[in-house]
């Protein structure tokens, strides 16, 4: 398909759903400028995917990437929610900067992008060791598994990891 016909393509979907997407969004989210953001990013994603072509039914297609992108946001907010906790805590001698904070937040994210399509064993063995510091044998004991299936686990999550790493340095 030429540039100019995914374009038109495009044009179309745009102008015959984006308002139909923006509604559903609302009528799940109850924020009308929540909506509006990630019936953009849905269409923005649509886009650069090009594979418009292909799509039999463009709602369900449009609803499956704007739900994937609320549970995307969802996830980074209780990430957030999470870490502003976690500072709350801290004593006043140990409180970081505002940039520290913004850096800290910002790996938080990088790394949760990281682990995102990994399973959720893979993804709290992964942090339960870099981030609670504990052995593979605490591990195993606290989530009721062996200590081979941590390995492989950690092991799992650790490709990921160098795998977005050396996808992003291309």
């Amino acid at each position: 398909m030429s540039d100019a016909q995914h374009d038109a393509l495009f044009s179309a979907v745009y102008g015959e759903h984006h308002l139909w997407l923006r509604r559903w969004l609302y009528r799940r989210l109850g924020c009308p400028e929540v909506a509006a953001d990630l019936a953009q990013d849905t269409f923005v994603r649509v886009f650069n995917k090009r594979t418009l072509s292909e799509v039999v039914q463009p709602r369900a297609y449009l609803a499956t990437i704007a739900h994937s992108l609320f549970v995307n946001l969802m996830r980074r907010r209780q990430l957030e929610q999470s870490y502003l906790e976690a500072l709350a805590n801290l004593p006043e001698s140990l409180m970081p900067s505002p940039e520290e904070r913004l850096q800290l937040l910002e790996t938080l994210h990088a790394l949760d992008a990281m682990l995102s399509g990994l399973p959720h064993k893979v993804r709290k063995a992964f942090l339960l060791c870099q981030l609670d510091g504990l052995t593979h044998r605490e591990i195993a004991d606290q989530m009721g598994v062996s200590l081979s299936s941590v390995r492989q686990y950690i092991a799992r999550a650790l490709l990921q990891c160098m795998t977005v790493v050396s996808q992003d340095t291309l």
